[in-house]
């Protein structure tokens, strides 16, 4: 699918400046600190507004465009929460709330831990009676999830609450770790197949052993398969459909490849896989953290089965084909 010109200058701009900051953004994860140069330019890009609807001052674009956004901050493992701001953004949107001053963190519920929370300056909590909005607040204890990202509990009051109306922090949020995790899978292939291209071993390239090849076939198969569901799953949101089913598609069989190929992609990459100086770890410790936040890979594949065994033997052939 063609991008608009209004998307196609978003996506631009996002891999400039995902590109042109890495260094720096790398380094403040790494040092437990705020990015704020990189923060900064992105903001002023207006990439936080990209699923905002235009009336609502966003750009307009294509609910898919912007979603694809997001999924370039996987294949960056970008370590700022812009894709929760993103959400977040749309989420305020849709609920008639003000949209947020700087990055957002997002809590399923009252105890979650928030991605970012320490550095967040709008925090979102779902509940049952709608989406409540809080200005930053006060962090109780500071952690880190695989990937060494912030996930930090907050101290959550009563604050201003939505009329419930829209969809869940839970499902928006599942969403955007499904685009996320799609993308980091697109940069274990292409980092894996680069590895076995240009590592020789025997006097020739690993790539042309057979064994190499089948293992890869299985990492090409598991990375087009997460793709494809994560497509569906932003097609889904796009035209307004059953999300909860998309999303726990989606997350289901995304958990799964996500299980597959980090275990190929350091099986073939062997100890250097690990090491700082190699960007693998980056995408496969993201990969691990993303599988388990906004509904666990758990969750996710008991949501789906409940939902199977919900429609009855007569219906489950149809489910399986709409989705």
């Amino acid at each position: 699918m063609e991008m608009n010109d209004v998307g196609a200058m978003l996506a631009d701009t996002a891999e400039r400046l995902f590109t042109t900051h890495a260094e720096g953004i790398e380094r403040a994860a790494r040092d437990g600190t705020w990015a704020d140069t990189a923060w900064a330019a992105i903001e002023e890009s207006g990439l936080p507004l990209a699923l905002v609807p235009e009336e609502h001052g966003g750009f307009g674009i294509p609910p898919s465009e912007a979603l694809a956004l997001i999924r370039q901050t996987g294949r960056h493992a970008l370590a700022l929460p812009l894709a929760e701001t993103i959400i977040g953004n749309a989420a305020l949107a849709s609920s008639g709330l003000p949209l947020a001053e700087g990055p957002v963190g997002l809590a399923e519920h009252f105890k979650a831990r928030v991605p970012w929370g320490r550095f967040a300056r709008t925090i979102l909590v779902g509940s049952d009676t709608g989406l409540q909005r809080h200005a930053s607040l006060p962090v109780t204890a500071e952690s880190t999830n695989v990937a060494g990202h912030p996930r930090d509990q907050v101290a959550v009051p009563g604050g201003q609450t939505s009329s419930g109306d829209g969809l869940s922090l839970l499902e928006l949020g599942a969403l955007a770790r499904a685009m996320q995790m799609a993308g980091a899978l697109e940069r274990v292939l292409e980092l894996t197949v680069d590895h076995v291209s240009s590592r020789v071993q025997f006097g020739r390239p690993l790539a042309k052993f057979q064994a190499i090849q089948q293992e890869l076939a299985k990492l090409a198969g598991e990375v087009a398969a997460a793709s494809a569901a994560a497509d569906h799953a932003a097609d889904t949101y796009a035209a307004g459909g059953d999300l909860t089913f998309a999303v726990a598609v989606a997350r289901t069989r995304i958990g799964e490849a996500a299980g597959k190929a980090t275990a190929i992609g350091h099986q073939l990459h062997g100890a250097i896989g690990f090491t700082r100086e190699h960007a693998l770890h980056r995408f496969t410790t993201a990969l691990w953290a993303w599988r388990d936040e906004f509904g666990t890979q758990r969750y996710w594949t008991l949501a789906l089965g409940k939902r199977a065994l919900s429609v009855g033997r007569n219906g489950y052939w149809p489910m399986v084909v709409a989705a």
